[in-house]
């Protein structure tokens, strides 16, 4: 590791950590109604939106109503964007001519966006069309964000009401969220991109003379290239602010029309991490006590900081299997070092390490280097960070509300260690509680490990994994964790654009978002019931540096022992082979 390497880590955690406070505060003004400095142009819109849904800002839903608002709209985008992709071939702003997406991907595809999880199985210039990519995936990726985090803010309301059965308005709260937080944001990003250079145009692709011909796996002269454009920069900003991840083009944060320059790598960086982080402050002012924030997301900090640098530290210190041959990789003025298979030279290996974290933690699942290439204990890292269950920063809203369950796991086992009837800001932990809690922890290794297990002796699963042994299962459970928690990045080395993948795969998604939405909702809907219990000699205090501990504790030990077995047959078994 270089000292420089080691600076760019230190600068994004502590931009990060300064961006927080003010962007929380700004939206707990959102959600809570108050005046912002943008009310003047968004007001308006707001108000034709709420007629325009049959709905005002003072109707509140219980959390069976709120269930299904959330449920039907969902389902209303699935229809829509597979519809829309099978149709592409008969409407406009399609230059290329690109014909009908095949049934089972059109339905993977629809199932990714809506759910949040980008996950990819085509190349999008060479599939998709101007509109499918503007109308389906770029509405999705500002809607499915605003999704959850409308249910993380029906989940606050469970805390901070008391004997009530209403959580708010799911319409009035996806609005706000899209038209005050993701609109502003995403149009900030894409002109900082622009104005690097990142792509946006609706012209067809550009045919380049080659300097030199070369020939194809067919033995012709290749004497043009064809390059692909369009309207890349308006979707990069929002599939990182949204923790979409889905890429214009197959190289996604990697191509240089989506991140031309070292300076848009990290603004994408910042881009998928500011609000999830942020998201962390405004619980605290929603709930009244900031504190609680500021625990939560320390904790988050700490675990995203350490598997940095883990997953810094295997990359840098390269293949030792290449020492036998004499190659040098330390780094130096003129030698970057390490592992540089797969990594963009613009970025570095410290960048790449950066982003392949940040990318899974917060379940964003965009790329700026390919996973598939990172040593074993490098390609650990995202790998894990999706099995702790999205929850160290997380997707906007949904990374949030995961940790507040594991926040009541941790309240509940340390009331039992003490004996103590446990509460959460004035809220008793009761059986249902803890029920819920459990099955949201169980869904997604259930999900994950079942659909992984079935895929590794199933004759069509085996038929698309092209690297035999531990790496080829590391390829198949990264595909599964990443789908099975909405993250959408990809190991690669899996030919996954198959009608069996395409199928599990968007069975996956659907299950890992709704399946985790509802409990979540019906949690905030038995909390909001509650009355409020005054603190006392014997509450925890859940903002304390012994709970940020024990909450990592709690984090790690839940997902050790949910994947550890599992971990052991890919990437752990792949480190000792390498030694």
């Amino acid at each position: 590791m270089t000292f420089i390497g080691i600076l760019q880590i230190v600068l994004f955690v502590v931009v990060l950590v300064a961006l927080a406070k003010p962007l929380g505060a700004y939206m707990a003004r959102v959600y809570q109604g108050e005046k912002t400095f943008l009310d003047v142009a968004l007001k308006p819109v707001e108000k034709f939106l709420y007629r325009l849904f049959g709905t005002r800002e003072t109707d509140e839903m219980d959390w069976k109503t709120y269930a299904v608002a959330v449920l039907l709209f969902s389902a209303a985008g699935v229809v829509f964007l597979y519809a829309l992709q099978r149709v592409q071939g008969f409407l406009p702003l399609n230059p290329q001519a690109f014909g009908a997406v095949s049934p089972d991907s059109s339905f993977n595809t629809a199932a990714s966006f809506v759910t949040n999880t980008n996950w990819q199985g085509y190349a999008g210039e060479t599939t998709m069309s101007y509109l499918t990519q503007m109308l389906g995936m770029t509405v999705q990726n500002f809607v499915s964000a605003a999704t959850g985090m409308a249910i993380l803010i029906a989940f606050i309301r469970g805390l901070t009401r008391h004997n009530s059965k209403l959580l708010g308005n799911f319409w009035v709260d996806l609005t706000r969220s899209t038209l005050y937080i993701l609109l502003p944001l995403a149009i900030l990003v894409s002109l900082v991109n622009i104005s690097q250079g990142a792509m946006q145009n609706l012209t067809a692709y550009q045919t380049a003379n080659l300097l030199q011909p070369t020939t194809d796996a067919n033995g012709a002269v290749v004497t043009t290239q064809t390059i692909a454009v369009g309207p890349a920069a308006s979707q990069v900003a929002i599939k990182h602010l949204g923790t979409n991840g889905g890429g214009f083009f197959n190289a996604n944060a990697a191509h240089p029309f989506e991140s031309p320059t070292p300076l848009t790598d990290f603004v994408l960086i910042l881009a998928e991490s500011v609000i999830a982080a942020a998201l962390c402050y405004t619980f605290g002012k929603m709930v009244g006590d900031t504190r609680q924030g500021w625990a939560i997301l320390a904790a988050m900090i700490i675990l995203l900081t350490t598997f940095m640098f883990v997953a810094y530290a295997a990359e840098a210190n390269g293949n030792p299997a290449f020492a036998q041959f004499g190659i040098d990789q330390t780094a130096s003025d003129v030698n970057p070092g390490g592992n540089m298979e797969g990594k963009e030279v613009r970025f570095g290996i410290a960048r790449s390490a950066l982003f392949a974290t940040a990318t899974t933690a917060t379940s964003t699942g965009a790329v700026n280097s390919m996973h598939d290439s990172y040593m074993p204990l490098g390609g650990f890292v995202p790998l894990f960070m999706m099995q702790l269950g999205e929850v160290v920063l997380g997707g906007v809203g949904s990374g949030l509300y995961g940790m507040l369950v594991f926040v009541i796991i941790a309240v509940f086992i340390a009331g039992l260690m003490v004996g103590r009837t446990p509460e959460y800001l004035g809220k008793k932990i009761e059986p249902f509680e803890i029920k819920m809690a459990a099955l949201l922890i169980l869904i997604m290794p259930l999900t994950v490990l079942g659909m992984t297990a079935f895929a590794v002796v199933h004759p069509d699963g085996l038929k698309s994994i092209f690297n035999p042994g531990a790496h080829g299962f590391s390829e198949v459970l990264y595909a599964f964790t990443s789908q099975g928690n909405n993250n959408g990045s990809a190991f690669g080395g899996l030919g996954a654009n198959t009608f069996f993948y395409n199928i599990l795969g968007g069975i996956a998604m659907l299950i890992s978002r709704f399946w985790l939405a509802v409990p979540t909702l019906a949690l905030a809907g038995s909390l909001v019931k509650k009355k409020k219990v005054p603190e006392s000699a014997g509450t925890l205090p859940t903002y304390s540096p012994l709970f940020i501990g024990w909450l990592i504790a709690v984090v790690l030990i839940v997902g050790a022992l949910n994947f550890l077995p599992a971990l052991a047959l890919g990437p752990v078994v792949e480190q000792l082979m390498m030694k």
